[in-house]
């Protein structure tokens, strides 16, 4: 056993994936000579493709940690946040995806300056960019480190988020948006292959049986509407305000449509918009539900976001647990390399390029 309880089998299966990782995202450098091969793979991306990236961009290890402890705290209404990104896609599909299509557009704030101005443009554009280094890069660092430190708690958080970065970076600016995207599916098998396998582990602690399970579980953790006076997601905010805040992350996010802008044809963005709707659906049971089935395990944790690490470190074998964090790092760089991409292709696009 090494540190913390991380075996070698771990530590192995971690460090084959990052030079897989590596190996995929740098075998698209040699394609990537142009800048819409940089920032768009050449418009050639097929459904599945779109499909699997839009699911991991959107998965990072902090949305993984942050649904088990929402789950562990308020029960399976966390899942709310998941299942209205599939409508909020299908009404992209068919009123704004085609748009975006047709115009042949490579940034969303470029079809914002076609509709009102070139200073809609340049305000969308900075609030994107600033977003994506303040929460969605710093975010997906810390986080990483955070779970580094499960393992090796002398590791300092600014040793742990310059590696992970370093990483990402090389092959994001070697590959650009097809390295980001290939990449994304193997991480995206890599998160649902890890999920799948912790949820298991949990089910299994109640015999696998899924009535045993929920007989253990305070029937006010299973319901997925909230009442009105709930202080943290009630209905009216389930039906009012996570479709204004799917609207941006979903439709007007160049992290997240940079994808759709980059499909070979309105077909193949519709379809992949589909498949990613459809994987978002699964985040009930595979990252929502542990949290849930964990109370009973471990009712005593003082912070709600030591959920999932508790119950990786305690449920899973070596190997396994290798994997696992293996499936972790992988939800950080999916969602850190897209962030890169994505702000990277604003600042040239919208700012130093001539207009």
């Amino acid at each position: 056993m090494d540190h913390a309880g991380l075996h070698v089998i771990d530590l192995t299966i971690v460090l084959w994936y990052v030079v897989i990782l590596l190996v995929i995202g740098l075998s698209f450098s040699s394609q990537t000579k142009t800048e819409s091969e940089l920032f768009l793979a050449g418009r050639r991306l097929t459904w599945p493709a779109i499909g699997f990236s839009l699911f991991a961009s959107n998965i990072s290890s902090t949305t993984i940690i942050g649904l088990a402890a929402f789950g562990y705290t308020y029960g399976v209404a966390a899942s709310n946040y998941e299942w209205m990104a599939t409508l909020i896609l299908i009404l992209g599909i068919f009123f704004f995806f085609p748009y975006y299509i047709k115009q042949r557009i490579t940034t969303v704030p470029e079809f914002l300056e076609k509709r009102y101005d070139a200073k809609v443009r340049k305000y969308v554009s900075v609030f994107t960019i600033l977003l994506s280094v303040v929460i969605d890069i710093a975010a997906s660092l810390y986080a990483g480190a955070l779970i580094i430190q499960v393992f090796y708690p002398n590791v300092q958080i600014w040793q742990t988020c310059m590696f992970l970065a370093v990483i990402a970076g090389i092959y994001t600016a070697a590959g650009g948006l097809a390295a980001v995207v290939y990449t994304d599916i193997l991480q995206s098998v890599l998160v649902l292959m890890g999920c799948f396998i912790l949820f298991l582990a949990v089910l299994g602690q109640y015999g696998f049986s899924w009535e045993n399970a929920v007989s253990h579980i305070d029937p006010k953790w299973m319901q997925m509407i909230l009442p009105s006076s709930d202080k943290h997601l009630p209905w009216t905010g389930t039906l009012f305000g996570l479709p204004i805040l799917g609207f941006y992350v979903w439709i007007i996010n160049q992290y997240i449509v940079q994808r759709i802008l980059a499909a070979r044809s309105l077909a193949h963005a519709r379809w992949g918009a589909i498949l990613g709707a459809g994987l978002k659906l699964t985040i009930l049971f595979l990252m929502v539900m542990p949290g849930v089935l964990a109370i009973p395990l471990f009712p005593d944790l003082d912070n709600p976001d030591k959920v999932f690490p508790t119950l990786m470190t305690s449920l899973l074998p070596p190997g396994v647990l290798g994997l696992m964090l293996a499936a972790m790092i992988a939800a950080i760089m999916s969602s850190l390399d897209s962030a890169l991409n994505s702000a990277s292709t604003l600042i040239v696009n919208d700012f130093l390029k001539p207009s």
